[in-house]
């Protein structure tokens, strides 16, 4: 592994003429800041991030839908309430959101062909953000149903990776991820379901945090892809990760997951002591041949001596997930995208969706309500781990990015060897719904960023949280950005 390599550049320094550094440069909490200070307005932010998104879709295409007017007009009344002395934690912020997320008068496509009508009501996410003061840019693009570790689909063509053009930015979460390596926006939200915040967050060299279920809300659904798939944040930082999920999180009455609150932010710089942690390169079973790449391992091991020299124990000790995890995931994987499939009459989508939906129908009786009565059993089978250790440190991935045209034109079979060989390693917190931090692990010769998972116990994203940012002050993976082609 080596860092730095030519791609980086490093952070971008103020304009001259303005006196400010670009909205997207500023980090989430950084713009906040500037925002109440009066450094720098709204609307200048907005409109920034705005033309930055519009400038980069025909090369990144990170946009699935760009909201320039509205946009604007909220943030003029952001600008409006900071010169009354209204403060709120992200008043007059540019962030974007997934498009699998509902945004009053936009449409949700969610990386499907077709018209769609727009939707009527806010996400119980997006009332947040919004309630927080966010200014919502745009909607960003996923592949179909969030089925892939790609960006990829036929509706909207390849998201890029930022790092490198040739390569897919992860999925399905890509289109955030691209968004924010890119300095496009500062943060942007999306969602996990077996991976897709962890996979693209270590792609991008990027914070991405998978949170307890139910942590950030579903709703309009009471719980998302039969409870597997949570909304999370991407940032650069542990901090700005943090104040993103703070904002977005809390219940709807009609959500069936309510954990107790917490505040993550409040982790940022707080000393979580000497911790056990177990280092577990495994990979969960698989019906496919998968190897874990020699960069990335090193890559991983890396993170290991650093928590090392920061006083942790680590511990080489494999967890053994077993094969009613696989049994559990598979069923609610393939009856969730049946669901969301069946809610979408007029999509048009790829043969390989098709068959996944056909696949949750069969999936969907019997199978289904047997996963879902396995879950409390894995609990008390993997929570015995937790007795040793206080959190495990694994690969987020097997391999560094593919080319973004390895999805294209292949078939089912083909499809899922790919995806398994090359994303092995985070589902398995999804079926259990606990709380998994991306954190940004270096890069490979080729320049390519890999990352490493913070993985925990039910509703312990403080404590991985608190974990995480000490990385983070060592390793400072904030400070190196790719270096612009877009």
């Amino acid at each position: 592994m080596t860092v730095p390599n030519p791609a980086l550049r490093p952070a971008a320094e103020p304009d001259p003429a303005d006196g400010a550094l670009p909205a997207g440069d500023h980090g989430l909490a950084g713009l906040a800041d500037a925002l109440a200070a009066g450094t720098i307005s709204s609307t200048a932010a907005v409109t920034a991030a705005l033309d930055r998104i519009e400038a980069s879709q025909p090369t990144l295409n990170a946009f699935r839908v760009v909201r320039r007017d509205r946009a604007l007009a909220e943030a003029a009344e952001a600008d409006r309430r900071l010169a009354a002395g209204e403060r709120l934690p992200l008043l007059g912020v540019p962030i974007a959101v997934k498009d699998d997320t509902d945004i009053a008068g936009e449409p949700t496509a969610f990386g499907c062909g077709g018209d769609f009508v727009p939707k009527t009501e806010d996400a119980e996410s997006v009332r947040r953000l919004r309630a927080a003061g966010a200014v919502i840019v745009g909607k960003t693009n996923t592949c179909e149903l969030g089925q892939l570790p790609f960006t990829s689909g036929a509706a909207f063509g390849h998201t890029r990776n930022p790092w490198h053009r040739e390569h897919t930015p992860g999925g399905s979460s890509g289109g955030s991820s691209a968004a924010v390596a890119a300095g496009l926006v500062p943060a942007a939200l999306g969602s996990d379901g077996a991976g897709s915040v962890r996979i693209p967050a270590a792609w991008t060299n990027l914070v991405g945090i998978k949170p307890q279920r139910g942590r950030i809300s579903t709703w309009p659904e009471a719980e998302a892809f039969q409870g597997l798939t949570v909304n999370g944040p991407l940032a650069r930082t542990v901090a700005d990760a943090a104040l993103l999920l703070d904002a977005a999180a809390g219940p709807h009455a009609g959500d069936r997951h309510t954990p107790e609150p917490i505040r993550v932010s409040d982790a940022v710089g707080r000393d979580p002591g000497r911790l056990k942690i177990a280092l577990s390169l495994r990979i969960p079973f698989t019906a496919t041949k998968t190897t874990l790449h020699p960069e990335v391992r090193a890559a991983v091991r890396g993170i290991a001596s650093t928590l090392r020299k920061l006083g942790h124990s680590v511990t080489v000790a494999d967890l053994h997930y077993g094969l009613l995890m696989g049994a559990s995931f598979l069923p609610r994987s393939m009856a969730g995208i049946r669901a969301v499939h069946d809610r979408m009459p007029g999509a048009e989508v790829d043969p390989r969706t098709r068959a996944n939906v056909r696949f949750g129908r069969v999936l969907g009786g019997p199978a289904l309500f047997a996963a879902r009565q396995a879950e409390p059993l894995l609990h008390k089978r993997i929570g015995t781990f937790f007795s040793d250790y206080d959190l495990v440190l694994a690969p987020t991935t097997a391999t560094p990015p593919p080319r973004a045209e390895e999805i294209d034109g292949i078939g089912v079979n083909a499809t899922n060897n790919l995806i398994t060989a090359a994303c092995p390693y985070t589902w398995p917190w999804n079926v259990l719904g606990w709380p998994s931090v991306n954190v940004p692990a270096g890069f490979t010769d080729a320049g390519l960023p890999v990352g490493a998972q913070l993985m925990g116990a039910a509703s312990s994203e403080s404590l991985l949280v608190s974990v995480a940012a000490q990385l983070e002050s060592e390793l400072h993976w904030e400070r190196h950005r790719p270096r612009p082609w877009w």
